[in-house]
């Protein structure tokens, strides 16, 4: 287990779609290691500690837990049954690329004749844990493609992984070589390869529609860690209480940290990474396209994916348009961006892909394959904008 110098993990009652869960242990209680702690009320997913130590405070948020002085990488066991899909459940499974979807929900639906794909994109720029797991463990993400194929009735399982993970391309060729249902599929070398629609589009040729999703295509996709931990779930009774995440930007030693405990401040990983390097800016969590700021105090949780420490911001104090895009940064965290600079924004524009779906959401029409944007930009110069900030993919 990793070495850690806290007191005390915070475990938030909302790491998934849906409501906050709620906690079925009180103040004073002991919890072990992959206790559960909490449950749903509606859409969610269960909760179970990651640490061993005596419940400190309940409040609507997190369980705070006192951890005992000495830790155990063992765990509570999940309880026994043949029944994977609700292995999957029992366990808390959420997809932890970033979505938080239930899991068990989503390997309810039957697919006959169908496909499940792995996302093995790893998508955002810097992250690089699930490449990381690939190279060396490919024969878990390929029996945990094959749970799901069992599970979900379909066809065959696909791996989509662009190429220029090589390394872990040429593993996973070796570990699905003689598994006549499961292939390979090839993404382009682009952002967001790892989107849904672009996978569906990649690896079946079929395009959604803004707002539809895979199983209108009769496919179900799944993040390669999410698969891992349905393995984990399956295979080792193991609830979700670890997590993979990638550390990178403004720091000494960058680096990648492997099955860490759900719940730890993110100054533990931080101080991991050798401290930051000065000057710096803020900390952002998850990915540089989508990723939002954290502050060195705040628990990683199943979601958390990549804990990123920027540079200052540069202060331009100046007239600013932004330029919004689904697939690269929407309208709040442009404006964030903006208010970091000191800058003043006078014109909003939208990427002309950007189109509503049936819930009136503004999604995008091809992700990834981007437009040009002289209108959008002649318009912010006439509202009087000095510069352009864009969360566009490519242009």
């Amino acid at each position: 287990m990793l070495e850690f110098n806290v007191e005390k993990i915070n475990i938030p009652l909302k790491q998934h779609v849906g409501g906050p869960c709620q906690p079925i242990v009180n103040v004073g209680d002991h919890v072990k290691r992959g206790q559960l702690v909490a449950t749903p009320n509606g859409l969610g997913a269960n909760i179970h500690t990651s640490l061993s130590g005596v419940v400190e405070e309940i409040n609507d948020m997190e369980i705070v837990v006192k951890l005992d002085k000495e830790q155990t990488d063992d765990y509570v066991r999940l309880e026994k049954t043949d029944d994977k899909l609700q292995k999957i459940k029992d366990a808390g499974i959420v997809g932890v690329g970033g979505a938080g979807f239930p899991t068990g929900i989503k390997l309810s639906a039957q697919i006959p004749g169908g496909y499940v794909i792995a996302n093995a994109a790893e998508c955002e720029p810097i992250l690089g844990h699930n490449v990381r797991f690939m190279e060396e463990h490919p024969e878990v993400l390929v029996r945990g493609l094959k749970y799901i194929v069992e599970l979900t009735g379909a066809k065959e399982g696909y791996i989509a992984i662009k190429t220029k993970y090589r390394k872990a391309l040429l593993a996973l060729g070796k570990a699905c070589k003689d598994e006549p249902n499961i292939s390979i599929k090839i993404l382009p070398n682009m952002y967001p390869a790892g989107d849904e629609r672009v996978i569906v589009r990649e690896t079946l040729g079929v395009i959604l529609k803004p707002g539809q999703l895979p199983l209108e295509a009769n496919a179900i996709i799944s993040n390669v860690e999410t698969i891992k931990r349905i393995v984990e779930a399956i295979e080792e009774d193991k609830p979700l209480i670890d997590k993979d995440i990638t550390v990178g930007g403004r720091v000494q030693n960058p680096g990648i940290f492997l099955d860490v405990p759900i719940g730890l401040p993110i100054s533990v990983f931080i101080d991991k990474a050798g401290g930051y390097i000065n000057p710096h800016g803020e900390i952002v969590r998850g990915g540089p396209f989508t990723g939002r700021p954290a502050l060195e105090t705040d628990p990683i949780n199943k979601t958390t994916g990549g804990l990123l420490v920027a540079m200052p911001y540069p202060q331009e104090k100046e007239k600013v348009g932004i330029l919004i895009c689904e697939c690269g940064a929407q309208e709040e965290r442009l404006r964030q961006i903006a208010d970091g600079m000191g800058a003043e924004v006078v014109s909003v524009q939208m990427c002309k892909r950007m189109k509503p779906d049936k819930n009136g959401r503004l999604r995008c029409e091809l992700p990834g394959i981007c437009p040009g944007q002289a209108e959008k930009v002649l318009k912010m110069k006439k509202d009087g904008a000095k510069a352009v900030i864009t969360g566009t993919c490519q242009d």
